[in-house]
């Protein structure tokens, strides 16, 4: 099937790129042309393992990327990913999806026949039929439900896994009450369904609209929820992980996500849970546990650096900071627990001197005067201390790099740094 995407961001470039892998032709529809040069050229415009070997694969051939919506006259499905960014009050901004749905219609104002249009990014409840749809409608001058269809199509993609996670889904929800929206959708992800007999959810628009908002709110509330008791166990000299790893056990409770630490961060958790709590809100109910949620997460940054001043006073002193991104097998800093941290050391009077394997560029758009280096050790020499933010594998295999600091003090907020005889070793929870 012919189909387009508008937006190559980190959802955006990801879908069409495994959509092409899927066998369909894919046209990715962005307003950067280094970013559309680079997809065409076969080159990943973001760091996401995988991806570049599909680009590889794809790019310029099944898979085009252009500045022209023109281009998508030629496709029966447009998928919108494009930023939903959070405004000063925590609520969603939509003025981004709603200049590429108004252009969009403008577009197929010139197509004759069906076309549906998908809406991938985030979105709080009704903002599909009561936002999008609308402005759809008037531009292109068609008729919804007749030659104009819309849907929601939730992604459940993680930073750093999206090619895995798109390709072993968990659950693919359709969010429509159109058929000719269903049936596209569904002819679309056969070939994915088929191989990876995820379960197929087929609902109404704002159900699916809640359902992404539901399960980032839930899942950040469980990082939460561990980094609480992981709070509560360092107090007792209790360890937080042998604990974690008993009650994941429990098959109502599960494994996954019960790594107490730094907190989360990235453009998703943080975004959607205060964007679902300042909705909730506007209607009234003020929802509790979520607000707590949010709470536990943005003290734990102060917490470490609590850490650290048990240690040692750090005003003047270098200190290595070891990971940017807010998670590793990413170069996004979005949100990152990193920079609380780091703002918490310049309020100290600290030297930081900043190390990530690729995130670094990144950073410095928030901190353009801070040292970066090129490798952990150079961080790390002449230091008088070291936090850690990111728990990129190369940290595990660290050792004998911490006998250049000045004071061998290691604040672990990602527990990944082993402990050993001459390091003041102290974790985050445990």
């Amino acid at each position: 099937m012919k189909l387009s995407v508008i937006g190559s961001g980190y959802v955006g470039t990801t879908i069409a790129a495994c959509f092409a892998e899927l066998g369909h032709d894919a046209v990715n529809v962005d307003i950067d042309e280094a970013v559309v040069n680079s997809i065409n050229d076969g080159r990943a415009p973001i760091h996401e393992p995988g991806l570049e070997a599909l680009l590889e694969k794809h790019g310029g051939k099944s898979l085009t990327a252009t500045t022209d919506y023109d281009d998508l006259l030629e496709t029966d499905i447009t998928f919108l990913a494009l930023p939903t960014p959070s405004k000063e009050d925590g609520s969603i901004d939509t003025s981004i999806i709603e200049a590429a749905a108004e252009t969009l219609g403008d577009t197929l104002r010139e197509k004759a026949g069906d076309h549906v249009a998908v809406t991938k990014s985030t979105v709080i409840p009704t903002t599909t039929t009561e936002t999008l749809a609308p402005i759809l409608a008037d531009t292109s001058g068609k008729q919804l439900g007749e030659d104009l269809h819309v849907a929601m199509n939730p992604e459940f993609l993680r930073e750093g896994t999206a090619v895995e996670d798109f390709q072993n889904p968990d659950k693919v929800v359709f969010g429509s009450d159109s058929e000719t929206a269903i049936n596209t959708l569904q002819e679309i992800f056969e070939p994915l369904t088929k191989a990876s007999n995820a379960t197929v959810v087929e609902t109404g628009v704002e159900e699916a609209e809640m359902i992404k908002y539901a399960n980032n709110a839930f899942l950040a509330s469980k990082v939460s929820l561990i980094n609480d008791i992981g709070n509560i166990c360092k107090e007792f000299g209790v360890d937080a992980y042998e604990v974690a790893d008993a009650i994941g056990l429990d098959n109502r409770i599960g494994e996954r996500f019960l790594r107490s630490g730094l907190g989360w961060g990235g453009s998703c958790f943080g975004k959607d849970t205060n964007a679902i709590i300042h909705a909730a809100k506007e209607t009234g109910y003020e929802p509790a546990m979520l607000d707590a949620a949010v709470a536990v997460n943005d003290r734990q940054p102060e917490r470490l650096l609590s850490l650290l001043d048990d240690h040692i006073d750090v005003e003047s002193e270098r200190v290595a900071v070891l990971g940017l991104a807010f998670k590793p097998g990413t170069d996004d800093v979005r949100d990152s627990r990193a920079i609380p941290v780091i703002n918490g050391l310049q309020e100290r009077g600290v030297n930081v001197a900043a190390y990530d394997p690729v995130a670094a560029e990144n950073m410095r758009t928030h901190f353009p005067d801070i040292e970066y280096t090129d490798a952990p050790q150079d961080a790390l020499a002449g230091a008088s201390a070291c936090v850690v933010c990111t728990d990129w594998d190369e940290f595990a295999v660290l050792d004998e790099e911490f006998d250049a600091m000045e004071t061998r003090v290691v604040v672990d907020g990602r527990r990944i740094i082993e402990r050993r005889d001459g390091l003041t070793y102290e974790g985050l929870t445990w």
